[in-house]
């Protein structure tokens, strides 16, 4: 009887570690399986997006308040970027998207600056004025060639 309650002792505090330990993963990894309540989609067309994938952190004055959920190849051969931001944070229409980078040669984000105007953009809008990222390369290239 006593090895029967030790293995049950052992089997039940596996079981609680293993649970904990994907609790932990999915949480570390930014992952939910409910997201799609805490957010709501926008999306913005660039000429270049190099170096931005999905996952990368879109930020207002330097807080994260969503993420890259995919970059698509638009009609007119402009990349399109869906992102998904906080319910809790309001992008308005006149916003603009940046794309920047960590340091010199970090990630890549999404950077929005807001004027304070502008009614709020609803779920699967368009934020219309943007910046593309800065091919560092071709500037580099430019610089030797001297094709400036």
């Amino acid at each position: 009887m006593k090895k029967l309650t030790t293995e049950l002792t052992v089997g039940i505090f596996m079981i609680t570690g293993f649970f904990a330990f994907v609790y932990l993963s999915l949480q570390l990894g930014e992952f939910s399986i409910f997201a799609m309540e805490k957010n709501y989609t926008l999306q913005a067309e660039f000429d270049n997006v190099t170096g931005l994938k999905p996952g990368a952190s879109v930020e207002i004055a330097g807080v994260v308040v969503g993420r890259v959920a995919k970059i698509v190849l638009a009609a007119d051969d402009m990349a399109r970027v869906v992102m998904l931001i906080d319910k809790n944070v309001k992008i308005g229409k006149d916003a603009i998207a940046s794309i920047k980078t960590r340091g010199l040669i970090g990630d890549k984000y999404i950077r929005i600056l807001q004027d304070g105007g502008g009614e709020p953009l609803a779920d699967g809008g368009m934020i219309l004025e943007t910046e593309s990222a800065i091919d560092i390369e071709a500037l580099v290239s430019k610089y030797i060639f001297g094709n400036m």
